[in-house]
């Protein structure tokens, strides 16, 4: 057996320290591995063999690359090269559209923990304006609003949790909690930033749907990462320029829609009405997943194993869970077979929750706009400190802008609204996505906003699947859950550190 490192990702300043230290360098492309990845097919040398002849040759690598991904239909080889972009400057709204590519990694900067400064993004639709005054003028007035509860809400924390303020270590924490429920009155225009790592295939996808973009930011955003990696890159970001797919379909769907919808009244979710609704599932999900477990352990046909489980009584079902949990620690996944059933929730969930739900990429999930008839999700501390009315006062201003802007420009209207405003989600998770939900959302750790609408899911998932989410819930919980199943504790596993002693 040999292990070659091909490469890895190096920051490019020092790839272009290196290209002025030394003499130019034209291999330095993640080109060059694509199109040596691309001939291990037809090509009987040692992989390592094949990569020199690609870094040797950097024009014959990417006009094979091109043959290969254009000619012949095989976009997996653009997969091997990866970009990492830094993306600043960009709107909390454009942010949503980003991280909408399931298959790339994202790390944003988070409003629960960095006091926010007053940048944000004014939409290039109203620019020069009349309406960009009103839109500056609202979002300042936000700004305003965040210090003034931040500021409230910060001497509010340390006065409930006076026993951790005695520790200087905890003062971080503490003010993070108050950031995170003011931050609910900024606007989706504030400014953030990520770090995001793509292969080029699905930046090739990326940049195809932002070309595609109704938003005007949006575009740019696509048109500014395409400058920075046409260069490096050219032969494997082939497809990248906007198409009829990506444009017109949704628009000929709500006109649509709006035909056959017609008059029907819209259902409205105020804030006493149900925000999580279990709308379809897979009936004897439970059985399912157990006939999958036996399929996966035996050499029997799945029709059988789903007949022998069907006839099982309820104890020996438990049975096949318990076998397959027995050895789980609180950081493994659930196994694949817990793929085969499904759940769907209509959620119905503020800004700043949809920005944590999303993360969850492995899930389907589509949404609708923001919508200011479904009303507000508002901090109870915020509430606790008699800031509601304040709260209240300065989302019912901000309705008004959000209306005249939306009368003269809809596109440029969701920018003004705030992470407490809602819109309507439909995500579908299979069971085993459902756990790395819970798992991750209902520990104690979570926002709070995400842990309510990841506890009601839970609920609603053990309703209908009761073997099947015996052991969910959060991280936090994970030993009691064990115990109440098993009887007993799991046993710790051990953990091997580097450079340290083992513990367990």
């Amino acid at each position: 057996m040999k292990v070659f490192l091909a490469g890895y990702n190096v920051d490019t300043d020092a790839l272009n320290e290196l290209k002025e230290q030394g003499k130019a360098r034209e291999d330095l492309t993640p080109e060059v591995l694509s199109a040596a990845y691309a001939r291990i097919s037809r090509d009987p040398r040692p992989i390592n063999e094949i990569r020199v002849d690609a870094r040797s040759e950097v024009e014959r690598a990417r006009r094979s690359n091109t043959s290969i991904i254009f000619k012949m239909g095989h976009h997996s080889v653009a997969e091997h090269a990866v970009f990492n972009l830094d993306i600043l400057g960009v709107s909390r709204l454009a942010m949503e559209e980003l991280e909408r590519f399931r298959l790339s990694s994202y790390t944003e900067k988070s409003q629960r923990y960095i006091t926010l400064d007053k940048d944000f993004v004014i939409p290039e639709e109203i620019k020069g304006s009349s309406l960009e005054k009103t839109f500056a003028d609202m979002v300042r007035k936000q700004n305003k609003a965040y210090f003034e509860l931040f500021e409230r809400l910060k001497t509010h924390v340390f006065d409930k949790h006076a026993d951790l303020a005695q520790d200087p270590k905890n003062h971080n924490l503490l003010e993070g909690w108050a950031k995170e429920d003011a931050r609910y009155i900024t606007a989706l225009a504030t400014e953030s930033q990520v770090g995001q790592t793509i292969n080029a295939r699905n930046l090739e996808l990326l940049l195809r749907r932002f070309a595609s973009h109704p938003l005007s930011e949006v575009r740019q955003l696509g048109k500014a990462i395409y400058e920075r990696v046409s260069d490096v890159a050219p032969s494997i970001i082939i497809f990248h320029e906007a198409n009829d797919r990506d444009s017109k379909m949704y628009p000929e769907l709500k006109e649509l829609a709006g035909k056959l919808i017609g008059s029907h009244a819209e259902l409205k979710t105020k804030d006493d009405a149900a925000l999580v609704q279990l709308v379809e599932y897979t009936q004897k999900g439970d059985q399912i997943i157990a006939a999958s477990l036996l399929h996966t352990s035996s050499n029997l046909p799945y029709e059988e194993c789903r007949s022998i489980t069907e006839k099982l009584p309820q104890d020996k079902q438990k049975e096949i869970f318990k076998t397959a949990w027995q050895n789980l620690q609180v950081y493994d996944s659930m196994p694949r077979e817990f793929e085969y059933a499904n759940l769907t929730f209509n959620i119905v969930l503020s800004s700043a929750c949809f920005g944590q739900l999303k993360r969850h990429r492995m899930s389907s999930i589509t949404a609708q706009p923001y919508d200011t008839s479904l009303g507000l999700t508002i901090p109870e501390a915020i509430k606790e400190i008699g800031m509601k009315g304040y709260f209240c006062q300065i989302a019912d201003e901000t309705n008004e802008v959000y209306a005249k802007i939306k009368d003269k420009n809809p596109l440029a209207a969701p920018y003004v609204l705030t992470n407490a405003h809602r819109k309507r989600v439909l995500i579908r998770v299979n069971a085993r996505e459902m756990y790395h939900i819970s798992r991750l959302r209902e520990d104690q750790h979570a926002q709070w906003d995400i842990q309510n609408i990841s506890r009601e899911m839970s609920r609603q998932a053990k309703r209908v699947m009761p073997l099947t989410f015996a052991l969910l819930g959060g991280k936090d919980r994970y030993n009691d859950v064990y115990h109440e199943i098993f009887g007993h504790l799991p046993k710790v596993a051990e953990v091997v550190l580097p450079g340290a002693r083992n513990i367990k």
